[in-house]
């Protein structure tokens, strides 16, 4: 949702998709977008069906694919993240193919991408998650979809768009709406309102959502991005203990003080789901990213965790007293 905010006010005219056309009206509201502006429409699409994606992309500039299935814990099979992460990538490539109007594509990747399934310290926009190891569902299936995308890309001599990719660490930042369903969202909220009583011993590079969209956005016409990863991270891996520390010294007392041992999560990880994808973290421990083509290209200066904290803190706050 911050990409199409920020698409509008960029100026762009944006066609969005959606699974339910009836989630059109509440999305006009949480960007308080009147039914009347012609400046946002919405078209039916499914990752996992053909339906749809040729007519809503001949007439397009530009498309971002940003779509892709994500939860903590650890599903029953795989394929129920892998199918439509890759699927729908290959939808929305073919479709660009397709039309004669599309100039570029941008896809939302991931760090989970890059930095896993091995142990290097500094990530850089040429290093690729090992699948073979035991990553989890989420971050096998980002690494094959944008693989993928990139095979597409390279092996396929009949498309006239360039592409790139978008590889943001864990996403924080202000809500636009108020579903809360969203995994950093979620994690915020109960950390926020005392629902953990301690918490993992594990790192990850994080970013602001309105850094995100604004890359994904101004990736559009920056040529200098054509054909590249954007790593979109911290420069260092962060403790999900800061965030509580971040957190608490601004007022919400409720967060977590305490860790759970890593021995218990890895003892409990070989039956309990949410345990499972927890120590896939926990284990891999603390690393970096190289972000310095992202300043190169784009001038980025990324919003400070504190304000990314404080301002998602307010915005789940407000949606608590509605």
């Amino acid at each position: 949702m911050h990409c199409i905010h920020e698409l509008l006010k960029e100026g762009y005219i944006v066609k969005g998709s959606l699974r339910n056309m009836k989630r059109a009206e509440e999305v006009r509201k949480s960007l308080k977008i009147d039914s009347e502006n012609h400046k946002l429409e919405f078209c039916k699409l499914d990752l996992l069906h053909d339906e749809g994606w040729d007519e809503a992309a001949f007439d397009c500039d530009y498309l971002l694919h940003v779509a892709s299935p994500f939860t903590i814990a650890e599903p029953k099979r795989e394929s129920l993240l892998i199918n439509p992460a890759l699927e729908g990538t290959i939808r929305a490539l073919n479709a660009s193919k397709k039309s004669s109007k599309v100039k570029k594509v941008v896809l939302t990747s991931s760090m989970a991408a890059i930095a896993y399934g091995h142990d290097k310290q500094l990530c850089t926009p040429q290093d690729w998650t090992d699948t073979t190891k035991n990553v989890g569902a989420y971050v096998k299936s980002k690494t094959i979809a944008e693989k993928a995308a990139w095979d597409f890309v390279h092996n396929d001599n009949d498309h006239s768009f360039s592409m790139t990719t978008i590889n943001p660490g864990m996403v924080f930042g202000p809500l636009l709406s108020d579903d809360i369903d969203g995994a950093s969202a979620e994690l915020l909220s109960k950390m926020i309102n005392g629902k953990f009583p301690a918490l993992p011993d594990a790192y990850f590079t994080v970013v602001d959502v309105r850094d995100v969209a604004k890359l994904h956005v101004d990736s559009l016409r920056n040529n200098k991005s054509d054909n590249k990863r954007i790593i979109a991270t911290s420069p260092q891996g962060i403790n999900i203990m800061k965030i509580s520390k971040i957190l608490r010294k601004n007022g919400y007392t409720k967060t977590p003080q305490k860790f759970i041992p890593t021995k218990m999560i890895n003892s409990l990880a070989s039956f309990n789901k949410e345990m499972k994808s927890m120590a896939n973290m926990v284990n891999r421990g603390s690393y970096g990213a190289d972000i310095s083509e992202t300043i190169s290209i784009f001038n980025w200066e990324p919003i400070s965790l504190e304000k990314t904290l404080i301002d998602m803190g307010n915005s789940l706050k407000q949606i608590s007293t509605k």
